[in-house]
């Protein structure tokens, strides 16, 4: 009894975290599976047709663009939210900066606005007929550009709204690691005369590891899974030409009242999902000692 009463307060956080797992992953996760077995509507009955689905599935031209448009995404999004967030958080972590508090909160600013206001204020932005940029192109006497019309110049502002959007966090998360590394390092490299480059790629890049693959997972996965900026911004326009998986999960379930073909869609994504991550913590997990 006294060991249950030392540890009631670990228990019933775990017990919670537990409860919250299961009743928003775990059942979610089965009905989900269940759901990809059968010809489910959203209505009526559900009908087992076993592998019919993923059959489909995998025989589905728009699936495999929609994916592959996906994996496009990630490989262009993922490098530039790195670069920019470490370059943004070594430029407000130096001593030499000038207006950080101001600084902090212009970039914050973007992570406290959802996907769908932030799609809204970069339509606005871009577009094609009363869009502030082709105003200023259209003041300046340049050609206005069809942003919205045009498949890559709309992908473009779709990567343009996400790395406004996703590197806040990832800011924060440099900002903190950037000053857990000791300054006795930094001296001793200028002591010996080192480059700022030299100290960037020898004492700051390997310190950073444990953050850099935490950030690199983190932004891989929530770029796979998409949803919100690019449903505002483009609906998946022109078009389908920039429809993102997620997209084309939730049109195929919500729109086409085909329920159990978007639950395979979601089973593939999240197989793709864990096996991103487990391939992520393989390369970078295990080596997060300097």
């Amino acid at each position: 009894m006294h060991t249950l009463h030392k540890h009631k307060w670990p228990l019933l956080f775990t017990g919670v975290s537990i409860i919250l797992f299961v009743l928003f992953f775990l059942i979610p996760a089965i009905l989900g599976l269940y759901y990809s077995l059968t010809d489910y509507k959203g209505f009526a009955e559900a009908n087992f047709i076993g592998l019919a689905n993923y059959q489909e599935l995998f025989r589905d031209d728009s699936f495999y663009k929609a994916l592959f448009r996906t994996f496009r995404y990630v490989i262009i999004l993922v490098p530039s939210i790195y670069v920019i967030s470490l370059a943004i958080a070594l430029l407000l972590n130096s001593d030499l900066a000038k207006g950080r508090f101001l600084a902090k909160i212009i970039f914050f600013l973007p992570w406290t606005i959802s996907g769908i206001i932030a799609g809204v204020i970069w339509k606005w932005l871009f577009g094609e007929n009363f869009g502030f940029i082709n105003f200023l192109l259209e003041q300046s006497g340049q050609q206005t550009i069809p942003w919205f019309t045009d498949s890559n110049a709309a992908f473009s502002v779709i990567i343009l709204a996400a790395i406004w959007g996703g590197t806040a966090f990832n800011i924060l998360q440099f900002t903190a690691a950037l000053k857990n590394i000791p300054r006795s390092l930094y001296e001793a490299a200028e002591i010996d005369g080192a480059s700022f480059w030299n100290k960037l790629r020898f004492i700051t890049i390997p310190m950073l590891k444990p953050t850099s693959f935490m950030v690199i997972l983190l932004a891989s996965i929530g770029s796979m899974k998409e949803f919100a900026l690019v449903q505002s911004l483009t609906n998946g326009g022109p078009g389908t030409d920039n429809m993102f998986i997620v997209q084309y999960i939730y049109t195929t379930g919500f729109d086409k009242m085909r329920v159990g073909y978007a639950s395979a869609a979601s089973m593939v994504l999240f197989v793709i999902l864990l096996l991103l991550g487990l391939v992520q913590m393989k390369l970078g997990g295990g080596k997060n000692d300097v």
